[in-house]
């Protein structure tokens, strides 16, 4: 017998954008996603079981059959595998009686691997039914499993058992957010966002777009493209249901400052919001919410609704009757492409985060065929610095071209991992001194998309967006690292993040990852070199969207700078003829199959 869902279902109609809540719903009342409620959600949404089963298996966080009590998310980033993550893994599999990526045989866990939760500053981590357990070492990850296994909640293993999940307290115990440097912009106590929000519905539209402009702001994605001309852009416009989206799926392996500020101060972003709705004429607003920081949920909806209460959203905001403008947050389900903007719209609308062809352009044609205007968090956040202290205070902060400050997600080999605020123009030796950096050898800059750079030929370079631009992530290694295998992990993260859709990605990374892992073995020949750039190259430049723009660039980029380390990676026979295909590692598992036989 099929059960009720129309209960569960209810607070979402429906509509089909709501595809993914709809989903999360069920699997968090059912430990997972079971046919029979694909069946309903076809009905109701007017789907065929194959569509509905193409979203859930696009995204790592949504899981169909089998139903398990208790869902284990490790996540296997570089940082981690530096702080302990195999003997982690190993513990959690003998506690569970189950390999990574199984479901133990009793279906009390689900153990899965996922590429990063955003944690970095605490890893090796893992998220236990969504709630996050940091710091972990192979003891304290038995144990919890062993207190699951006696019947605990995840709230009662993770120390928020008896909390509100509204309060501050209890985002802030599941995920304490180090901030080792506070500047003059951001993680400021007291800002009246009442106040700020009054002084700029003083102004006009086109004149809130002016005070941006004057500032100098650019938004903190990474692109670096100024804020104002694409507020301007997009009130320009003629097509009514003008929206605007927050992107805070910050997928970027390395990257943690926007759960920082989503923490420690949510209205900031939510006033920054206000006042771009304001200045591009939108009325409807979506945080799309990483499905990593789903814990964050009901603490940001009870940030909302007490925004709603002081009259700063809804209708007549503030008594302004033509002004209407609310917020509704969309929880992503883990996908890395979805940082792409087009990507996050399809996702908003309950598809697969598959990156939409430019032009059109979101400005143009975005969520709902609407005008949409994407900024990220950190974005947001910048305006509300604006509105307080003035377009030309922030604008003497910084450089001429890079106005204010950048928030840097720091970890690797340093003393002090955690976020840190820097003033644009700073060099990479000044920053390396701030954070304690233990003799590095390479700084991978704006995560695994970003660039690997030597510190002892490289420390004059400057953070501005025309020198080392960075999205916000800053990953130390020390001279003890493996270099090449960081690499390695960084290509195959890419592999596995890729949509598939177009043809540079879906192939030539593998073809990438293949060739590294012959130098790796010290197989690799001077063509293999020749091919890893030119390919690289390639893939870059022919790809859909930012992923596949970026995921040579791990290995690009240690090819200009390390250039010895893959030139040890040389067959000994150097300039001898070596064969692509090895019969014999072809033929291995026709033998282990024939012994099995035999046996």
């Amino acid at each position: 017998m099929i059960p009720d869902y129309s209960e569960l279902l209810h607070p979402f109609g429906h509509d089909r954008t709501r595809l993914l809540d709809m989903l999360w719903r069920i699997q968090e009342s059912r430990g997972g996603i079971p046919g029979e409620a694909v069946a309903v959600l076809s009905r109701r949404l007017g789907l065929t079981a194959g569509e509905i089963r193409e979203v859930i298996g696009f995204y790592h966080f949504l899981h169909d059959e089998p139903l398990v009590r208790h869902r284990i998310h490790l996540a296997d980033t570089v940082i981690a595998r530096m702080g302990g993550f195999e003997a982690v893994r190993d513990a959690l599999e003998r506690a569970a009686g189950c390999r990574l990526g199984e479901t133990s045989p009793d279906a009390l866990f689900g153990l899965h691997r996922v590429p990063c939760i955003g944690q970095s500053d605490r890893e090796p981590a893992m998220l236990v039914d969504g709630l996050v357990c940091g710091d972990l070492t192979p003891e304290r990850a038995m144990g919890i499993l062993q207190r699951l296994r006696r019947g605990e909640t995840a709230a009662a293993v993770t120390g928020v058992a008896g909390r509100s999940e509204q309060d501050r307290e209890f985002v802030e115990t599941l995920s304490p957010g180090t901030v080792q440097r506070a500047g003059p912009l951001f993680f400021r106590d007291g800002r009246d966002h009442a106040r700020l929000l009054r002084s700029c519905l003083e102004l006009t539209p086109e004149q809130i777009i002016d005070t941006i402009d004057r500032a100098g702001l650019r938004g903190r994605g990474g692109a670096g493209f100024p804020t104002a001309r694409k507020w301007r852009l997009t009130r320009e416009q003629p097509a009514p249901g003008k929206t605007l989206i927050c992107n805070a799926d910050e997928g970027e392996p390395g990257t943690f400052k926007d759960r920082v500020l989503l923490t420690r101060s949510p209205c900031d972003v939510f006033t920054g919001m206000i006042a771009a709705a304001r200045a591009i004429g939108a009325e409807q607003g979506i945080l799309y919410l990483r499905a990593e920081y789903r814990y964050l949920l009901p603490w940001l909806q009870g940030q909302l609704q007490r925004l709603r209460d002081q009259g700063l959203l809804g209708r007549g905001i503030l008594g302004q009757a033509g002004f209407h403008f609310d917020i509704r947050i969309q929880s992503g389900a883990g996908a890395y492409v979805c940082g792409d903007e087009t990507a996050l719209i399809e996702s908003c609308e309950g598809r697969r985060g598959t990156p939409r062809l430019k032009p059109p352009f979101p400005i143009q044609h975005g969520f709902l065929g609407r005008p949409t205007c994407v900024n990220n968090v950190e974005t947001f956040a910048a305006v509300s610095a604006i509105l307080e202290l003035g377009a030309e205070r922030f604008r003497a902060l910084g450089t001429e071209e890079s106005a204010g400050t950048r928030l840097l997600s720091v970890s690797g080999d340093c003393d002090r991992p955690g976020i840190h605020e820097i003033e644009w123009g700073v060099t990479l030796e000044q920053v390396l001194e701030q954070v304690g950096a233990r003799d590095p050898v390479a700084v991978q800059v704006s995560g695994p998309a970003g660039e690997c750079v030597d510190p002892a030929r490289e420390g004059g370079r400057r953070f501005c967006y025309s020198d080392l631009s960075c999205n916000g992530s800053l990953m130390l290694f020390g001279r003890d690292r493996d270099l090449l295998r960081i690499v390695h992990h960084f290509t195959a993260f890419f592999v596995d993040e890729s949509c598939g859709i177009c043809v540079p990605c879906r192939s030539g990374n593998p073809n990438l990852l293949q060739r590294l892992e012959r130098v790796i073995a010290g197989r690799a020949c001077r063509q293999d070199l020749a091919d890893l750039a030119a390919w690289g190259r390639l893939v870059g430049q022919t790809s859909r969207c930012g992923l596949g723009g970026s995921s040579a660039r791990p290995i690009l980029t240690t090819l200009e700078r390390f250039p010895s380390l893959y030139r040890r990676g040389l067959a000994p026979a150097e300039g001898t003829l070596r064969p692509w295909f090895d019969p014999d590692a072809a033929l291995d598992d026709y033998r282990r199959l024939a012994a099995g036989e035999r046996e």
